[in-house]
């Protein structure tokens, strides 16, 4: 899959975060954590449809999400334009119905890390629909084993309240971004078996995730597939 076009990530990056910013003001901490350049994967709590939008407008470099393949589908004017702009900030489709083609989009995932770009995850699997946060699925673990990248934990509070669920536009409201010190795999992991050293990394991530956004932790799976 072929990462963003440059030219039109650079021209809507310029206009689109100083504008998002502008109108809803988010509160953003951690910046630093976000290394500017290299593979890296940023796994992040999930309220709403707008996080992956969020997390790349606050972001200090390009981050490509996986995105359901409905947005990119789409007949006539709406749906030329829903390509557009989900193909432009570099996300890539997948059919979260679909268990084959969401195996198949851990290896896409892997492409990413592999030309040097961040990535962006949702262990949780899908959107909480009330508040809390899920266990998270060892994909992302998964992903940084096998790459050998650090994993940037990001808490996100109030997107739920930006875009409720059935919600067609974007409210003004109070929203925050933190992004925590980067989780590096290294060799903590050798030895133990590959499922074992996948859910404790995969816990230790989202404890960190839970420490940013303040969640009370549900304790079980969310009900959807691990990379919608």
């Amino acid at each position: 899959m072929a990462p963003a076009r440059p030219d039109l990530y650079r021209l809507l990056h310029a206009v689109i975060p100083p504008a998002a910013k502008a109108l809803w003001r988010p509160t953003v901490t951690g910046l630093h954590h976000v290394p500017t350049s290299g593979p890296v994967i940023l796994a992040s709590n999930h309220l709403s449809f707008v996080d992956s939008v969020v997390i790349p407008v606050v972001a200090p470099r390009a981050v490509v999400f996986l995105a359901k393949s409905d947005y990119f589908d789409g007949a006539g004017l709406r749906g030329a334009l829903s390509r557009t702009w989900f193909t432009s900030l570099g996300m890539l489709p997948v059919d979260r119905d679909d268990s084959k083609a969401a195996i198949a989009s851990l290896d896409t995932a892997l492409q990413v890390l592999a030309r040097g770009e961040a990535f962006g995850i949702y262990p949780e699997g899908t959107r909480s629909r009330d508040g809390r946060l899920y266990r998270g699925r060892t994909g992302v673990a998964h992903l940084a084993l096998t790459a050998g990248v650090p994993v940037v934990p990001v808490g996100l509070t109030g997107t739920d309240r930006l875009q409720p669920v059935g919600s067609r536009l974007p409210r003004i409201v109070p929203i925050s971004v933190r992004f925590g010190a980067p989780i590096v795999p290294g060799d903590r992991f050798d030895g133990l078996p590959a499922g074992r050293a996948r859910r404790l990394l995969t816990d230790e991530i989202m404890a960190a995730v839970q420490a940013l956004s303040g969640q009370v932790a549900a304790g079980t799976y969310n009900d959807r597939s691990p990379l919608a």
